[in-house]
């Protein structure tokens, strides 16, 4: 099944040490090679040409960035295949072990979704 992983956190330090982006290059690799990895990418902060469209009552409405009044925004994402729930978890848990080991001040978080329409079995 597929599983997208989705990283957030505060925006202010959103750019992680040298060190994790190159912890971070090793496990793209090394997910990529064992064909795990599907894709990935990290965002740019929203004052970059962020927008955000809503839909309410009806009526669409543009906001464009930053975002001051969000606590936390999404710093990046990947997109994985794992055989099982249980391999996924313990891949979540690896990379945010790298996050605890590398970049112990950033405080985020990591969610694990599954995705649908994406069977390969």
């Amino acid at each position: 099944m597929r599983y997208m992983f989705l990283t957030s956190g505060p925006e202010a330090g959103l750019v992680p040490p040298q060190r994790m982006i190159d912890e971070i290059e090793k496990l793209t690799e090394r997910e990529m090679a064992a064909g795990r990895m599907i894709a990935r990418g990290g965002l740019m902060p929203t004052a970059m040409g962020s927008a955000r469209m809503e839909s309410r009552r009806g009526k669409l409405k543009l906001t464009d960035g930053p975002f001051t009044e969000t606590k936390e925004v999404l710093g990046g994402f990947a997109i994985f295949e794992f055989a099982t729930r249980e391999e996924a978890l313990a891949s979540l848990e690896s990379f945010m072990e790298l996050h605890r080991t590398h970049w112990p001040e950033w405080e985020g978080v990591c969610e694990m979704r599954p995705m649908f329409g994406y069977q390969t079995t």
